[in-house]
């Protein structure tokens, strides 16, 4: 994908600024993320990922800066608007985070009726069958956590956050502690998603295979700042010793 035909900005993250008492995590971060894009965010443990992407749906406040999603600024907004804000997004966390006491079917159902109150049982049914064949996983409908692999749990909080109809996704590690066929498939699949559903995505990942599948464009980070912003082509081709130290 050209992000240069695809100018209409989703998210726009200006001068982001976030400490823990005196360790700065976030040192003045400004990206913006376009519409139907995979936008990677790279760097090393402690750079300020995670970080970044909660501030983003304010699970963490930001100390300093301006983040506007979908033409909404984040700051000082209720929390009537927040929840209206966060309808847009999709978080998949790294753990998944399934409710180990609902069956699959329960665990998505849940994430509708928190998203709409007007949707009839056949109506959810119907989204959940979709949501579940979108990821390939159609016969896990009544399986409970326990008896998913991580790759199924990675699926499934996929499933999760796609039967809300999301406009925006944020991937938390997707691949990490999977092995590297289940990696490859679920890059895959974040592709799949995009391709599919006309979604934007921020992919916090160190996994280089995964970036090297889903990268539209890479912002990688060092010391809570942007260290560079470019393709994987120009990140791959970079003769810096710091870069090439993650594409070796």
């Amino acid at each position: 994908m050209n992000t240069k035909t695809k100018n209409e900005v989703v998210v726009s993250i200006k001068d982001l600024k976030k400490s823990f008492g005196t360790q700065k995590v976030l040192d003045g971060i400004t990206m913006q993320l376009y519409q139907q894009e995979n936008l990677v965010v790279l760097g090393k443990s402690g750079t300020g990922k995670s970080v970044l992407i909660k501030c983003l749906v304010r699970l963490l406040e930001h100390d300093e800066g301006s983040i506007v999603v979908d033409k909404q600024e984040l700051t000082n907004i209720s929390e009537d608007e927040l929840i209206q804000v966060r309808k847009k997004i999709g978080f998949l966390f790294q753990s998944a985070a399934l409710y180990d006491s609902m069956t699959v079917r329960e665990n998505l159902t849940f994430a509708l009726t928190r998203s709409s109150e007007k949707l009839s049982k056949t109506q959810i049914e119907e989204l959940i069958v979709e949501a579940l064949e979108n990821v390939g996983l159609p016969d896990a409908i009544d399986k409970m956590p326990s008896e998913l692999s991580g790759g199924m749990k990675k699926r499934i909080g996929l499933a999760r956050t796609l039967v809300v109809k999301p406009r925006i996704i944020l991937y938390d590690e997707p691949t990490t502690g999977l092995d590297p066929i289940t990696s490859d498939e679920i890059s895959h699949l974040i592709n799949d998603t995009k391709n599919k559903f006309k979604n934007s995505a921020i992919i916090i990942t160190h996994d280089i295979n995964c970036v090297k599948t889903v990268a539209d464009r890479i912002v990688m980070l060092k010391e809570g700042k942007v260290y560079k912003e470019g393709t994987l082509e120009e990140f791959m081709t970079s003769d810096d010793s710091y870069i090439q130290s993650f594409f070796k």
